[in-house]
């Protein structure tokens, strides 16, 4: 359900506004409407926002490092020495780290080009070049493709092959200073460093930039709690700063004027602690074009679904709050398409592994929400009797064999099963929404859903107990129907228009609703090949494992656990992934589920 909303408006003199503020902040429970006044234009406050980012991106960078680099000593001197106590210290080195990994990268870059230049004429030092230069010898690099080469420049200016392949030649003239040579043949400019001195710089530069990441993290020991709580502080700046820009200036910029919104259960107790500040304040009731903040308040069962509502939108203030009529038919969901007890009884016993899996998936589940899909998927493998891919019924004892004749369903009865689940869940859905239609809008405008309800459900009772659709009382129900959905439809319009759009509904009924419950027929495939798979995997462990026991046991049980475990992560993914398409999709959208509300975040300090 969502909470009551009061709306509170308070007048503040200018002078005592920012006082107000710390005083609204402390009491935690006001939601202010932040209409962003001049956010863009405040200067401390982009500074703030600014900073902010530097220090959320250096503390990305430094748990990287972090978990990348043992952390062991200081060899390098990273943090000895060095007081890191606030974030403008921690930041400076960090921006210094990192602007030292750059420009360590882009001289490696450019010794590796470098290399690359002088490999094809082997080790040489640059300054012997020089002193035959200075002796009257000039030496020139020549490259040309082999065609090209001719063998007379040998003895014209002194060639010396260097190195030759099947497209070109590289060589080296040897001439007085006086003479230019005249060949056809592109000159090389090589760099006045030896092959050596290059590989050694290069193995430097490499070890250099091998170090950075280890003085990252040393840093991150004592960078990352410093940043972390800048952050918070940052945080809690940036919003005073957001809401101090929000008030409406009145009366020649001498009064302020806030707005927000407030529990109805609470307004007493901030009543009594604004009173006792003198502060001006006004209570009203919402009006319905007010954009009302949302706060989901369900009981302990239906809170460990609101996760999943968050995942989709959160319902308007004027509407029904779905969580908890969609959370037993999400967990029946969740059971029928994993289906096997053996993973339903381990994702009770290995709790906090595969709290940690859903975590990552959603970072809200709770390992409650886990406990429960899990016995979920234990009650639901009942059904099909798998246990990690065995069949448990062929057992041969009493217990067992009772609960299969009393659980035991086949893959035919599952498949109508799952179409039952979609029917009802369906028609579940036309109930709220007429509900909600009611609570809206007023009862006459939800009659042609109420209409639509009572034909479909007519019509199925009819088929399944079966009467006639010529008895008087179903053909009474029938018309009845009929006249609510092509009469009522739409309230206060021509009674043609409503026919028409009576007509159009029903071309959507017909079309949509079938498309509608065929989705559900998900849960039985998911289910049955997540079975298949099961089995496929222990038919695999049996079949590939050596003749030798030891070694035959050790690769049926690695391929048992590695299969199952697969097996399992991909399910899951899939019984989460597919009812929530079949909630957000089939469920609420037969629910006449618009959403879009604004989460309720009250002005206060975050720790």
């Amino acid at each position: 359900m969502i909470t009551k909303m009061k709306k509170l408006s308070f007048l503040i003199h200018s002078k005592e506004y920012e006082g107000f503020l710390e005083h609204l902040r402390s009491l935690g429970i006001v939601h202010v409407i932040r209409k962003q006044q001049g956010t863009v234009q405040n200067e401390e406050l982009q500074e703030d926002l600014n900073l902010l980012a530097r220090c959320k991106n250096a503390i990305r960078e430094l748990e990287s490092s972090a978990k990348n680099e043992p952390m062991g000593s200081d060899p390098n001197g990273t943090t000895k020495g060095f007081a890191f106590d606030t974030p403008a210290k921690v930041l400076e080195r960090f921006d210094i780290l990192e602007a030292d990994k750059v420009v360590q990268e882009q001289t490696l870059q450019a010794l590796s080009r470098d290399r690359a230049q002088l490999l094809p004429w082997g080790d040489f030092e640059p300054s012997k070049v020089e002193r035959l230069a200075a002796a009257g010898y000039n030496i020139g690099f020549y490259t040309c493709p082999l065609r090209a080469f001719k063998d007379e420049w040998t003895d014209k200016y002194g060639v010396i092959e260097i190195e030759r392949d099947k497209q070109k030649v590289n060589f080296v003239t040897v001439t007085h200073n006086d003479v230019v040579p005249d060949i056809d043949a592109e000159q090389v400019q090589l760099p006045h460093m030896s092959l050596s001195a290059v590989e050694s710089d290069i193995a430097k530069t490499k070890a250099a930039i091998d170090a950075i990441p280890a003085k990252l993290a040393q840093l991150s020991q004592v960078g990352i709690p410093v940043l972390e709580k800048a952050v918070k502080e940052l945080e809690n700046n940036i919003d005073f700063g957001r809401v101090r820009l929000t008030g409406e200036k009145l009366a020649a910029d001498s009064l302020i004027l806030l707005e927000g919104w407030i529990p109805a259960a609470d307004v007493d107790e901030v009543s009594k602690a604004l009173d006792m500040k003198g502060v001006f304040f006004d209570v009203e009731d919402p009006q319905p074009d007010d954009d009302i903040p949302i706060q989901l308040s369900n009981n302990k069962f239906a809170k460990l679904f609101e996760p999943l509502t968050k995942l989709y939108m959160l319902p308007t203030y004027q509407e029904l709050d779905l969580t908890l009529f969609f959370a037993p038919f999400f967990m029946l969901f969740f059971g029928l398409c994993l289906g096997d007890t053996g993973y339903g009884l381990l994702m009770i016993v290995a709790l906090p592994i595969f709290t940690k899996l859903f975590q990552l998936i959603n970072p809200n589940f709770s390992k409650w929400l886990v406990v429960l899909f899990g016995a979920s998927t234990m009650l639901c493998g009942l059904l099909s009797g798998t246990f990690f891919g065995f069949n448990m019924y062929d057992l041969d004892i009493p217990f067992v064999q009772k609960m299969k004749e009393i659980l035991y369903t086949d893959n035919s009865t599952m498949f109508t099963v799952s179409l039952c689940i979609g029917v009802v869940q369906i028609l579940f859905g036309m109930a709220i929404k007429a509900v909600n239609l009611s609570i809206q809008c007023g009862v006459k405008y939800a009659l042609g859903t109420i209409g639509w309800l009572v034909l479909l459900i007519t019509v199925g009772v009819s088929v399944l107990a079966g009467f006639e659709f010529s008895n008087p009382v179903v053909m009474g129900i029938l018309i009845a129907a009929a006249v609510l959905i092509f009469l009522f439809n739409s309230p206060g319009k021509n009674p043609l228009l409503n026919i028409g759009l009576g007509l159009w509904d029903t071309y959507n009924m017909a079309t949509g609703l079938l498309g509608d419950v065929l989705s559900y027929v998900r849960l039985f495939a998911l289910g049955l090949s997540g079975g298949i798979l099961a089995n496929v995997f222990n038919s695999m462990a049996v079949g590939m494992a050596p003749d030798n026991k030891v070694a035959g046991f050790i690769v049926m049980v690695l391929i048992f656990v590695i299969g199952h475990a697969l097996n399992i992560f991909m399910n899951i993914l899939g019984a989460i992934v597919h009812p929530m398409r079949l909630t957000f999709v089939e469920f609420f959208k037969n629910s006449g589920y618009t959403g879009g509300g604004t989460e309720y975040k009250p002005f206060k300090i975050t720790n």
